[in-house]
């Protein structure tokens, strides 16, 4: 078993750098960067210390049996949420999106229908609009996309996405730093 592979794959799946999970460990970034390279191995209240850090029990980490990611996604695991009063319906397409980097969803808008209106964040924002046409306000500035059209942006100010089409608009939409 490589245990510094494990524990460098760990890191990396809770998004940390050797940097921060030394800080959090007491360890330099240099030692971590040597348990990971199999170079070192840490004592064991130092491998406990950095599984707690890493929120992985000892069971799970020395389990042979790695867990398959799952990579197709079908109909039964996707979620959906319907907002009557503002016209619109949300389909995530993967469970527990909103842990991940990116959050792909459906959003079909009514006529007249209106998205949620967003704050500033660090999210960058993907939809390709699958039918219709939808207006986006970007802070003071609005824009406008039908059918087979893309829109991309930083969510750096206040925004939202409203049906511009006399009849059910939908589209694709991918955000990281999930906010939806």
């Amino acid at each position: 078993m490589q245990i510094g592979k494990k524990i460098k794959n760990l890191r990396l799946k809770k998004g940390l750098t050797q940097e921060e999970l030394g800080e959090r460990t007491d360890l330099s970034k240099g030692y971590i960067s040597q348990i990971e390279r199999d170079l070192s191995s840490p004592s064991i209240e130092t491998f406990f210390d950095i599984l707690e850090v890493l929120g992985c029990a000892p069971k799970d980490f020395f389990d042979e049996q790695e867990l398959e990611q799952k990579v197709v996604y079908g109909e039964q695991d996707q979620t959906d949420y319907i907002d009557e009063e503002r016209g619109y319906q949300i389909q995530w397409l993967v469970p527990e999106s909103n842990e991940k980097e990116m959050e792909p969803i459906i959003l079909t808008l009514e006529e007249k229908g209106e998205f949620k209106e967003f704050e500033p964040s660090l999210s960058e924002t993907f939809a390709y609009v699958l039918s219709g046409q939808i207006m986006i306000r970007l802070g003071r500035r609005v824009y406008s996309a039908k059918t087979g059209e893309v829109i991309y942006y930083h969510a750096s100010e206040k925004h939202q996405i409203i049906n511009d089409y006399p009849g059910i608009s939908k589209l694709l939409l991918v955000a990281t730093e999930s906010y939806l």
